[in-house]
């Protein structure tokens, strides 16, 4: 779980908690949590190193999916994708719009596989945390959703890999 901001500490990241908590609440281990700047390069190095771990299946950012000039998460994170999950941002957007209407066009929330791992980039509002993981995170994480979810293809993921 990462959280990007420059003025979110560990004692005020409700972002961060909520997702944490819920992600354990729904069976989840939580491998590792950070809070990181907005800057595409620490960023960029948290995410890399979490990539190349073979024991973290998924990673879930808040926060600098946004457009002012310190939002540089999707910057960050989309070229370490190997395949991009475009129906991830469209549905975030889809059903936050029922919540926020228009506002919701200044999201860029974003998703991908990288290196195996299921990477996913939500907004830094606690509200759009709980949309995110709510509606569609918690579906596409339990192996147990039907008719299909990311979390049955995890053992597929490294096919055709020498």
């Amino acid at each position: 779980m990462l959280t990007v901001s420059d003025t979110r500490t560990a004692r005020d990241d409700r972002s961060g908690d909520l997702l944490a908590e819920r992600a354990v609440a729904a069976g989840h281990r939580l491998a590792a949590r950070d809070i990181v700047r907005d800057d595409v390069y620490a960023i960029r190095a948290v995410v890399s190193a979490w990539i190349a771990d073979a024991d973290i299946d998924a990673v879930i950012s808040t926060g600098g999916t946004g457009f002012t000039g310190r939002d540089s998460t999707p910057e960050a994170l989309t070229p370490l994708f190997d395949k991009h999950i475009e129906g991830f941002g469209e549905l975030f957007r889809q059903v936050s719009f029922e919540e926020i209407g228009s506002s919701t066009i200044q999201s860029r929330a974003v998703g991908g596989l990288a290196n195996s791992t299921l990477v996913f980039a939500l907004p830094g509002s606690t509200n759009a945390c709980a949309t995110g993981w709510d509606r569609i995170l918690v579906n596409q994480l339990d192996d147990e959703f039907r008719p299909c979810n990311f979390a049955e293809l995890l053992p597929r993921f490294r096919e055709g890999e020498p």
